[in-house]
């Protein structure tokens, strides 16, 4: 299996893309992706600094980088793209339901943490 290759239409030309190069093209696609991630928390801009949704527009960025950075391991490391159609996607929407799941937990407790850090005890009732 390690000397296998896919099949790749470039430019209608038929070409075969090698495991290396998908290798390669993941590695250069993450590190892109995370070298954004952390020039964006190192320098942290103004612009993005205000509230969307309750939580910075920053934080946004994060969360759906990592959400992009999970789909394309998933998407190339598990080998989802050579599933079939309905396997792909209740492998992929069932983590994307799960993410935002843990999304919304998060803000909820974080903000009931953050309240009480405020101004002590509080009673919520849902």
């Amino acid at each position: 299996m390690a000397h296998e290759h896919k099949l790749a239409i470039f430019r209608g030309l038929v070409k075969f893309k090698s495991n290396t190069q998908k290798i390669w093209g993941v590695l250069i696609f993450l590190t892109i992706v995370t070298i954004i991630e952390v020039v964006l928390g190192i320098i942290k801009p103004e612009s993005l600094m205000s509230n969307v949704l309750g939580m910075k527009a920053l934080n946004w960025i994060f969360i759906i980088l990592t959400i992009v950075k999970a789909y394309y391991i998933t998407w190339d490391f598990m080998h989802m793209r050579d599933e079939v159609k309905a396997l792909r996607r209740m492998v992929v929407w069932t983590a994307i339901f799960l993410i935002l799941y843990l999304i919304f937990i998060l803000l909820q407790e974080g903000g009931y943490v953050f309240d009480v850090y405020k101004s002590g005890y509080i009673k919520r009732d849902f």
